[in-house]
């Protein structure tokens, strides 16, 4: 199941945001308010999921792996990686 979320989540980052945030417990206690997941959810929604799964299944310890996960997620987020990259 988690291999289905991370897939459609890669296609429809937002969706998946509406449906972890009604449907389970994911984000609770992960943002102290809802300004940022509202922000994050506008305008970078895949740096908000991988924020939300390091506080949740790293533990929120920020190693190697969870800092370059963050990196890929805000230039995905920012257009360096992916189809907003390229220009024609």
């Amino acid at each position: 199941m988690p291999f289905i979320a991370f897939i459609f989540g890669l296609f429809f980052p937002r969706l998946l945001i509406l449906a972890l945030y009604f449907f389970t417990d994911w984000f609770q206690g992960v943002y102290g308010g809802v300004i940022i997941p509202i922000i994050g959810f506008c305008i970078a929604p895949f740096t908000l999921l991988w924020y939300a799964a390091v506080m949740n299944h790293f533990g929120g310890h920020w190693s190697a792996i969870p800092i370059i996960g963050l990196i890929v997620a805000a230039s995905l987020d920012m257009g360096i990686i992916g189809k907003a990259s390229k220009k024609d």
